[in-house]
């Protein structure tokens, strides 16, 4: 049989994170992963990193092509009947934020693993979490024709919502926290320059819209639509022209358009799973909680996850002492609760319901006008938005 101390089911985010900073402590691990190398690595996926996310990533050395090709913002611009407000959180906070998709930090992280000689078993498959509460819990799983099986000091589920990690715990081990949003994310993505120097969130009376930017010649763009709405149902005209109406300015403005490439409906709901683990096996990133995109905390809280597991766990194998990995979802949680009521908040903040009565029209409109004015109100948000600092214990 097998061995390694730790065990890490994924290879997103949150894994090949928390594989790279236990490389750089000295401890050694294995990622399982049922996709393809090609598959992760291609997969397009957000990704607006947090100031102290694209700290993380420079400090431990995966910092120098997002330097080189990401987008990096000072603030964001609020919209809302037919006005731009510019909320500047380089101004208040001293923050900002980056965009720099997903699938380019997966691609950074996975060569950082294995120019260094760390390994990822790609396309596995019937992965089995085994006795997690004993000393020696294990991952049983196929690669190829082959059953491998891998004694483990500890176990990082980092295997997404879907993935087997939270799901091989008995029933009632863990409580589920849950609000589903009426709404969903109509998306897309085009072939066209950047429409804007910053993100544009709108508020319309025909529901929220959102610009944003992949690359140089790659923008993505998203307006909120029934969750049950079917893409294929929209031409290319339609979706400019809703677009256009919802982020309609006095001035004229206009998103700049391009051939339509991907078109998907994202659904909106916030989850929280407790506690964040189960003996020797720790759930880290999508596996433990979801929050909707409006605030784009996702990934940056995958990220401090496994930040707070793997400082923990050095502090295991230096000491013996489990104090810090038994506060391990404590600590976590902390941060994930006031990322998930930011997140609440700023999507109600920004979206239409069919349940809205026309107080809470005006209710909505006049909040948005206090925080464009209220630089205390602008404060709040730009330090939510930019990333709270990391806590430690």
């Amino acid at each position: 049989m097998e061995r390694t101390q730790v065990g890490i089911i994924g290879a997103g985010p949150a894994g090949l994170m928390l594989a790279h900073l236990l490389r750089l402590s000295g401890i050694e691990s294995i990622v399982l992963e049922n996709r393809t190398r090609d598959e992760v690595e291609t997969t397009v996926r957000a990704g607006l990193l947090e100031q102290g996310t694209v700290d993380l990533l420079r400090e431990t050395g995966v910092g120098a092509r997002l330097d080189r090709e990401a987008f990096f913002h000072r603030g964001i611009y609020l919209r809302f009947l037919g006005n731009t407000h510019h909320i500047d959180m380089k101004a208040l906070t001293g923050r900002g934020v980056a965009l720099y998709p997903q699938q380019e930090v997966v691609k950074d992280l996975i060569k950082a693993r294995l120019d260094a000689g760390g390994e990822i078993v790609f396309s596995v498959s019937e992965v089995e979490v085994r006795d997690p509460l004993g000393d020696r819990p294990s991952l049983r799983f196929r690669q190829g024709e082959t059953e491998r099986n891998l004694t483990c000091d500890f176990i990082a589920g980092c295997d997404g919502s879907h993935g087997v990690s939270r799901h091989s715990l008995p029933a009632g081990t863990l409580a589920r926290y849950e609000r589903v949003y009426p709404f969903g994310w109509f998306g897309i993505l085009a072939e066209a320059p950047p429409s804007s120097d910053e993100l544009i969130y709108a508020r319309h009376e025909r529901g929220f819209a959102l610009v944003t930017t992949r690359s140089r010649t790659l923008q993505r763009m998203y307006f909120q639509c029934d969750p049950a709405e079917n893409p294929d149902a929209w031409s290319d005209d339609r979706i400019w022209a809703e677009l256009r109406a919802r982020l309609a300015t006095h001035d004229g403005w206009a998103p700049i358009e391009g051939r339509i490439t991907q078109k998907v409906v994202v659904p909106m709901r916030s989850v929280v799973f407790e506690p964040m683990q189960h003996g020797n096996l720790f759930l880290a990133g999508d596996a433990a909680h979801v929050v909707p995109p409006t605030g784009a905390k996702g990934l940056n809280l995958a990220v401090a996850d496994v930040r707070i597991l793997a400082r923990s766990l050095e502090r295991f194998y230096e000491s013996g002492g489990l104090s810090q990995l038994d506060d391990y979802s404590q600590v976590c949680l902390k941060r994930i609760w006031k990322a998930q009521r930011f997140s609440w908040w700023f999507t109600t903040l920004m979206h239409r319901s069919q349940s809205d009565t026309p107080f809470d029209e005006r209710r909505q409109l006049a909040e948005l006008d206090y925080l464009v004015h209220s630089r205390a109100a602008m404060t709040s948000l730009a330090e939510n938005y930019a990333g709270l600092p990391f806590e430690e214990k």
